[in-house]
């Protein structure tokens, strides 16, 4: 990754919580996070500006995703904003609202990441249909994928077709980083019949085929059976990264950005911290795990896998130079239930959790084994609707009973390592994992993971290398998101 001029670099991501946005400078030569030996995490770009806020209502009201997008776009410094160069933005996974494709108004609300469509009989109709045409462990079969929302919506009301393109009340769906991306583009114009495009990471659970880049036979069977057009679909899927247009003549006026500007094609916000924490070019097996109130993790693999049951998705990873175009690149990922939430569930302090693992030894066997959930209910590395919190006995000892709490967040980890490569990841264990979230912050435990790792690396027949654990130094997805819109430059 080069660049031979310099500029700036806008990335925004809208979580749960509020939006965030970083811009980055760039100037001559640029690396990518990951060096060839892979042995440390080295800073890409410069981030110059960053800035969030909270949702002052909720995080499912599009009105207010554009007002948080217009009020941190007018806190950036005016030079930064003359030659920003592109923006990009990131939305949670998931995450969709349907729109008017004639005039982009919203035309029903807004349903996040976490709406379970499984609460209305609307719904349960929708995962019906599904079940009947979409593949075994396919990722869009969970209640709660994008595809499992349109069909819930056209249960609930038909959505209004353009079949013969005389409806100007057609309705499109559109994801969080869709929606975003539409906005810059078309603020204060008078376009009609908007044309939406989306990415490969974003329609994942929309059931486009991420290996034949491709709307599937069995998704047109499914909306036609159900008396939906495949008008509502975005019309165009590319890559995350790729160029999709120009900032609106009215945008750059408004805060002086160049009207040359880029808007790129975003991702989801998990995918976004990815690219933050390791750039945009990797190496096969770079893995990114989060130990915040849950545990995450993602590995780049040469092949694609999935178990919906276990919530194992692979994303198509994009190329952006001539050594990543040979050969397809995978995000493999998978999410436990386990976490650093059962720290605080038992009582541990921020200076409790510092003071005592410095007095734990990593490379020590706790006796106790425990699996720590804060309430019942696992969904990776085995999934069990049933699985209960084991957190007993309770040691005398305050710092054994964190030892044993870590070893069983670490065992979790390692067994999800294992889990993806026998699903097929490769290479099928790790050989650098960045960390992230609150417990990126204890060194103590990074070398307890990274010897837990690597035990398991010696039992592998295929393993050839050491597996290293590393502090992450740049994980906000907004971050990756600007990484992501200097891409191609």
């Amino acid at each position: 990754m080069t660049s031979s001029s310099s500029g700036y670099f806008i990335g925004f991501d809208f979580g749960t919580s509020g939006a965030r946005i970083s811009v980055n400078s760039t100037s001559g030569a640029r690396i990518s996070v990951i060096n060839r030996n892979n042995d440390r995490a080295i800073e890409i770009d410069n981030e110059v500006h960053s800035d969030s806020i909270v949702w002052q209502k909720s995080c499912d009201d599009a009105d207010e995703w554009i007002n948080a997008m217009h009020l941190l776009l007018s806190r950036v410094p005016t030079e930064m904003l003359r030659d920003t160069k592109a923006i990009c933005a990131s939305g949670t996974s998931a995450s969709c609202v349907l729109v008017e494709k004639a005039t982009g108004k919203v035309s029903r609300k807004p349903r996040m990441y976490d709406y379970d469509v499984g609460n209305s009989s609307f719904g349960l109709n929708a995962m019906d249909r599904l079940g009947k045409y979409a593949p075994s462990r396919h990722t869009a079969k969970a209640r709660t994928s994008s595809l499992a929302k349109l069909i819930s919506w056209h249960e609930e009301e038909h959505l209004y077709e353009n079949d013969d393109g005389t409806n100007d009340n057609a309705e499109v769906l559109v994801h969080q980083a869709d929606f975003l991306a539409m906005h810059l583009m078309s603020h204060g114009t008078s376009r009609k019949n908007y044309e939406v495009v989306s990415d490969w990471h974003n329609c994942l659970k929309l059931g486009y085929d991420v290996r034949k880049l491709e709307w599937p036979s069995w998704l047109k069977t499914c909306l036609s059976e159900a008396g939906i057009s495949l008008n509502v679909l975005p019309s165009k899927v590319v890559s995350p990264g790729m160029p999709i247009g120009t900032i609106s003549p009215s945008l750059a006026s408004r805060y002086d950005i160049s009207k040359d500007a880029q808007i790129i094609a975003g991702t989801t916000d998990s995918n976004a911290a990815f690219f933050a924490a390791a750039g945009t070019c990797p190496t096969f097996g770079v893995a990114v795990t989060s130990l915040g109130s849950t545990l995450a993790m993602k590995v780049l693999s040469k092949s694609f896998c999935e178990d919906a049951d276990l919530g194992v998705y692979s994303h198509r990873f994009p190329a952006f130079t001539e050594e990543h175009e040979v050969g397809e690149a995978w995000l493999i990922g998978g999410a436990s239930n386990t976490g650093c939430g059962v720290l605080r569930q038992v009582g541990f302090s921020n200076d409790e959790l510092q003071y005592l693992s410095m007095e734990i030894d990593p490379t020590e066997v706790s006796p106790l084994e425990y699996y720590p959930l804060t309430k019942k209910g696992e969904r990776f590395p085995i999934a069990d609707s049933e699985k209960l919190p084991i957190l007993e006995p309770v040691p005398a000892s305050r710092k054994d009973f964190l030892h044993g709490i870590l070893q069983a967040i670490t065992n979790i980890e390692v067994k999800g390592f294992s889990v993806l490569g026998k699903l097929g990841a490769s290479p099928a264990l790790p050989t650098l994992v960045l960390t992230c979230g609150g417990g990126s912050n204890n060194d103590m435990w990074l070398q307890m993971r990274e010897n837990r790792l690597n035990i398991l690396t010696q039992r592998s027949e295929n393993a050839t290398e050491r597996v290293k654990v590393r502090k992450a130094e740049n994980t906000e997805a907004s971050y990756g998101a600007a990484i992501l819109a200097a891409a191609t430059f």
